[in-house]
């Protein structure tokens, strides 16, 4: 059945040869090999611009019927982004005071994270991701959304690329649970917090633990066939 499909042209593109578009992936894997998750943040300024323009880049993703089921909480006010970290690390001392399990906690050791979460309010923002369990149609109908954690999970990846891009180092943060930032941010319940991404620029002397500069070759993640 034709529900109203509208068709428009697809947007214009460049026609690359063969050896054009592997100088393009090979440059896009050059800037993304250079990206950290950061957790030593400068308190240094970001505009707002920048992450409204990276949070428009996210918004283009692609998502099931293209309901869209995301929404960026942006998070610059210091009052906030105290009451999110004081929330934050009281369910963070429950999972490193036993509720992780000794088998995860183990394995996270080389990272040297830890219950104190000081960057939550040194970094100029926060952005939490919510995922919309279901949308509504306009008139107040309840709609259904369609594979939510998969399309908020690209438009996260999205949003991370779009911030590197800019210069800006970033962190996906996910206490567990995260419950906290719906009445800390007044988002309502069909919303389910996704990822709280902290974001600013890397201080001066920010290190990363070496186990995560450790990826997986080419082998160990693809096959061809």
């Amino acid at each position: 059945m034709d529900y109203d499909y509208d068709p428009v042209p697809l947007p214009a593109r460049a026609d690359l040869s063969e050896a054009e578009a592997l100088t393009q992936c090979i440059d896009y894997l050059d800037v993304m090999s250079t990206r950290r998750t950061v957790r030593h943040f400068s308190d240094r300024p970001v505009d707002r611009q920048i992450i409204e323009t990276a949070v428009r880049a996210a918004g283009t993703a692609p998502s099931g019927a293209n309901h869209q089921p995301w929404h960026f909480a942006c998070v610059e006010d210091p009052e906030t982004k105290r009451a999110i970290r004081q929330a934050a690390e009281a369910e963070e001392r429950a999972f490193y005071g036993g509720k992780a399990g000794a088998t995860w906690l183990q394995d996270i050791g080389p990272l040297g994270t830890n219950a104190e979460k000081p960057f939550l309010e040194t970094a100029p923002w926060l952005i939490a991701i919510f995922a919309e369990r279901f949308g509504s149609d306009g008139q107040g109908n309840r709609r259904k959304n369609y594979y939510i954690s998969e399309s908020v999970g690209i438009a996260t990846g999205f949003l991370i690329t779009a911030l590197h891009k800019a210069g800006l180092a970033t962190l996906t943060h996910t206490p567990s649970p995260m419950k906290f930032l719906n009445p800390i941010l007044e988002r309502p319940d069909n919303e389910r917090p996704f990822i709280l991404m902290v974001v600013g620029y890397a201080a001066a002397d920010a290190r990363v633990p070496r186990a995560a500069t450790q990826k997986k070759a080419l082998e160990e993640i693809a096959s061809f066939h």
